[in-house]
């Protein structure tokens, strides 16, 4: 079960520096979606009450340090431990540990934001539900999840051969089905062409952890954090 992670962990270690270069210092310029749907993310969580987001699969922080600019308390967790280190010495401001997404190191009912941006990607869909759900159990109630990842038009998932290490494109109506069953209400979906030659679409889903049980749609969740901060 753990294998995919280890090899996803020596990928990215070796890869840091070019990874760094490439992603690291344009701040999704050229990416205007997914920069808007980061800024619409900060702006919702903002509203919450609760600033404090974890950057899953961080990276070299690059997107940490945006939450942090857009007035959000972030902080980033990778598999990668080069990854981190990069981060660190990038951002010596703010804070950056090893972590596993299944197992974070954050108490329940914390965070008023989880950002995972294209970092569940490689992650074997028969694990992906398990994931999922802990990044709903650190959300407070009202807390928000952006995902982003790649979209496929198919029923399955596809799995194919990414620059670092092998990863799956996910049909964006059953990942938000796996959203809703971990606890979140998906409520916002972009798609939209990638600029590269793989085919697959660039997809973001936004969802929040419910604060009402049931289908009420007419009630807005708002956050209401409870529960002891394990990460801080």
């Amino acid at each position: 079960m753990g294998e995919h992670r280890n090899e996803t962990r020596d990928a990215y270690d070796g890869v840091v520096e070019l990874y760094a270069s490439l992603f690291a210092d344009r701040r999704l310029e050229t990416q205007p979606f997914a920069r808007n749907m980061i800024h619409t993310f900060a702006e919702l969580v903002r509203a919450t009450g609760n600033t404090r987001v974890a950057d899953v699969g961080c990276g070299p922080g690059h997107l940490t340090a945006m939450l942090h600019d857009l007035g959000l308390d972030a902080f980033g967790l990778d598999l990668s431990p080069g990854m981190v280190a990069h981060a660190r010495r990038a951002h010596p401001e703010l804070r950056f540990d090893e972590a596993r997404m299944e197992e974070l190191p954050v108490g329940d009912a914390a965070l008023g934001g989880v950002l995972a941006h294209y970092s569940t990607i490689h992650t074997p869909p028969a694990e992906l539900p398990a994931l999922l759900a802990e990044q709903a159990r650190v959300l407070a109630p009202g807390g928000l999840l952006l995902v982003s990842f790649f979209g496929t038009d198919g029923p399955e998932p596809v799995r194919f051969d990414h620059k670092v290490t092998p990863a799956y494109s996910w049909p964006p109506d059953r990942l938000a089905g796996l959203l809703a069953e971990a606890g979140l209400a998906p409520f916002a979906r972009l798609l939209h062409d990638p600029a590269s030659e793989r085919g697959f679409l660039d997809a973001h889903l936004l969802a929040a952890r419910a604060v009402y049980r049931g289908h009420d749609r007419d009630r807005r969740p708002r956050a209401e954090p409870r529960g002891r901060r394990t990460f801080g």
